[in-house]
């Protein structure tokens, strides 16, 4: 529908007036300044076209401060998304891709993409989505772990990949989601985990003053919520963790609630909302076949996490760069060596000293928007339940 009237005519506000919320317009006229305006100018119109109207009711609003429940704003996705303060998280996670890219290859680091249907994947079957590959069965990739460690072998020395993952775990909570976007890095020719954290460390220490100055120059106000990087990060070793928590046995990881206990414990202790966990014991479920356990005490890896007010958001540790141990681990893991040709071929002709870690991009949006539900940063979440929209 297309009006075209003098500014006068009644008929051109009685058009206006008829407008549902949310359609979609077009108006010319005559820009004028004026001091009511929000931005200071408005628009005398002329000529009024209405290019898509919206039905009526809407499902939610989008300018109304009603709160509305997680659920139906993620029903109705498409319109949640046109509110500001919903816009500005992934103005946000953008500045944060950007700011982690630009850290990582200011290192030297070359960014790759690897394989996201899998025959086999990297840490067993029991959280893997099977999808039918023509004839034969595949997997949605859990990490890029495998292929990671490969490119070591292939010279790369340096590499990460920012590239969505999956992960069959029938979770139902405010941090977990079946499709992710992770951050996976990994390193060659290392002394131990101590290279790996020091790195890591100041990939996030760099990544947040980047990311302070970007969130500035948009004039976005989530700019504020950004804290500073001060490194070093604390070293916490696991079995101190379990100490300070007053449970016995370092058989298990951290619960959910563990994990925020500690955050409580140690962010005032140590002056540092991040934290390194580490040298977790070999039993931890986290320990898998391709970590390096320690020379001098193979009850130990240096396997660690890297937490923020108590929620983790990196793990990581050197890996079993040694053929026969590496083979080893996976007998006592249950895998036989027959599922692995293309990567045990890698360790054959050369492997130097490696390790890496994957980082959380979803979790480390929640936590910098301190947003309640990690569904929130992300445009269309993936989870138990949602495969729609």
């Amino acid at each position: 529908m297309t009006l075209k009237k003098g500014s006068t005519d009644p008929a051109l506000f009685a058009a206006f007036a008829a407008l549902s919320r949310e359609s979609l317009i077009e108006v010319e006229g005559t820009v004028r300044a004026s001091a009511r305006a929000l931005q200071g100018v408005e628009v005398q119109p002329d000529r009024l076209t209405v290019v898509s109207p919206a039905e009526i009711p809407l499902p939610l609003g989008v300018v109304d401060k009603v709160n509305v429940e997680l659920d139906t704003r993620l029903n109705h996705r498409v319109i949640d998304l046109r509110k500001p303060e919903v816009r500005r998280v992934f103005e946000l996670r953008a500045a944060v891709l950007a700011a982690l890219r630009a850290a990582y290859t200011a290192r030297g680091f070359i960014e790759v993409e690897t394989p996201k249907l899998l025959r086999q994947g990297a840490e067993g079957g029991s959280t893997l989505f099977a999808v039918q590959y023509f004839e034969e069965k595949a997997y949605l990739a859990q990490s890029p772990q495998l292929y990671k460690q490969m490119l070591m072998g292939a010279g790369f020395e340096r590499v990460f990949e920012i590239a969505p993952a999956f992960r069959a775990e029938p979770s139902d909570t405010v941090r977990h989601l079946t499709e992710f976007t992770s951050l996976d890095a990994e390193m060659a020719y290392i002394d131990g985990a101590e290279d790996l954290q020091r790195t890591l460390e100041e990939v996030v220490r760099d990544s947040l003053a980047d990311l302070k100055r970007r969130l500035a120059s948009e004039e976005n106000p989530l700019e504020e919520r950004i804290p500073v990087g001060k490194t070093p990060f604390p070293r916490v070793p696991f079995r101190e963790c379990v100490e300070r928590l007053g449970r016995p046995g370092t058989e298990t990881d951290l619960s959910t609630e563990e994990e925020k206990r500690l955050g409580e414990l140690l962010e005032p202790e140590r002056g540092n909302p991040f934290y390194f966990i580490t040298d977790f014991p070999s039993e931890t479920k986290r320990t898998t076949f391709y970590a390096r356990r320690m020379d001098s005490d193979p009850t130990l890896t240096g396997y660690f996490d890297l937490a923020y007010r108590g929620l983790e958001l990196a793990s990581g540790g050197p890996r079993e760069h040694r053929l026969e141990p590496l083979l080893a681990n996976l007998a006592a893991a249950g895998l036989s060596a027959a599922q692995f040709p293309g990567y045990l071929e890698a360790f054959r002709f050369g492997m130097p000293t490696h390790g890496g870690w994957g980082f959380g991009v979803d979790r480390f949006v929640q936590r910098l928007a301190e947003l309640s539900n990690i569904r929130e940063s992300r445009l269309f979440p993936r989870d138990r339940y949602r495969l729609d929209p």
